[in-house]
This record gives structure tokens, C-alpha cells and sequence, in this order.
């Protein structure tokens, strides 16, 4: 009996470890722990940690603003993983663009969210 007990019990921890990790937490860096938490209308934010991005010179405004935040969300992603990287969710978002002869430029900031 005590066989077929142990044996039970092995099955039953490779059916549960044969699972898939759901994609939020597989894609975590696990370093977002680091900073202080809250929610904030529905999200998990960092309440005291800011990412920025900024583009180049393009040719218009709109561009310029996609690769400030792409910038954004590449860096937030290499640090905390996807789920954080999106700067449609971030919280206290700010985007400042300024145009010279060469084109236009933007900066944006925000804290990352979830």
C-alpha cells in the first residue's frame, strides 16, 4: 500500500508541475518587487518609480512620439518584462515634444504599471 501511495503522489506532482505558467507571471523579470506597490484604478503601479524615453529627430510629430515611447516600453521591458511595458497603462504619464529646422523630438515619462 505504502507503494502505490508514493507513486500516487509522484503522479500527482508531474500533473501539477505539467501546467503552463500563465503568461503574467512567466514574463516577470521578478525585479518590479523592488520598488513600493499600489493600485491605482485597477493597475498595480510602481508608486515611487519613474522610466523615460525619448526619440530622435523625425520628420513629424506623431513619429517622433512612437519612438519616444517605444523607447519607453523596451527599456521597462528589459527591466520588469511586457506586462510592465505597456505606457497606455503607466500612471502619471507626461509626453513633451519641441520642433527645431531638423524635425521634431519627444520625451516621455511615467510610472510602470500593470
Amino acid at each position: 500500500m505504502g507503494r502505490k501511495v508514493a507513486l500516487g503522489l509522484v503522479a500527482v506532482v508531474v500533473a501539477m508541475t505539467s501546467f503552463e505558467v500563465s503568461p503574467v507571471v512567466a514574463d516577470e523579470t521578478g525585479l518590479a518587487s523592488m520598488h513600493a506597490l499600489r493600485r491605482e484604478r485597477g493597475r498595480l503601479c510602481m508608486s515611487d518609480h519613474w522610466h523615460y524615453g525619448s526619440s530622435g529627430t523625425e520628420r513629424s510629430r506623431p513619429a517622433a512620439q512612437r519612438a519616444a515611447i517605444r523607447s519607453w516600453q523596451d527599456f521597462t521591458d528589459l527591466e520588469y518584462g511586457s506586462t510592465w511595458a505597456r505606457f497606455s497603462r503607466a500612471a502619471s504619464r507626461k509626453v513633451g515634444c519641441s520642433h527645431s529646422g531638423s524635425g521634431w523630438s519627444c520625451n516621455v515619462e511615467g510610472r510602470p504599471c500593470r
